[in-house]
């Protein structure tokens, strides 16, 4: 059965939102890594960089097929999926968050 557009094309715009949130991750690691020596420690500055890489591969790796199951789901009538990543997200990036707020406060104080 075909579900009714109006979902389809929500879970278009979710799909496409999951790929934005990529691109930004994606966007937010590379600047980090290009954040001065000076500012923060090399070694944490590497380590949030690649925090949001990786959860940027993630979310635009998983992206289609969230988008293909919950498809399959409105087509079958069927429970839709849980979101099994959003956890990773959420506290993926509020660690990031956190931590870099550490190192912006104590760079401050130099």
């Amino acid at each position: 059965m075909e579900p009714d557009p109006r979902f389809t094309l929500a879970n278009e715009r979710t799909f496409l939102t999951w790929l934005s949130t990529a691109l930004a991750l994606s966007a937010g690691g590379v600047a980090m890594a290009a954040v001065p020596s000076d500012v923060f420690v090399p070694w944490i500055r590497t380590g949030l960089a690649v925090v949001l890489v990786t959860l940027s591969a993630l979310a635009a790796g998983m992206a289609y097929p969230r988008w293909r199951n919950i498809q399959r789901a409105l087509r079958e009538q069927a429970p839709l999926p849980p979101p099994a990543l959003a956890a990773v997200f959420g506290y993926g990036v509020a660690a990031v968050a956190v931590v870099a707020l550490v190192l912006i406060i104590l760079s401050a104080q130099k």
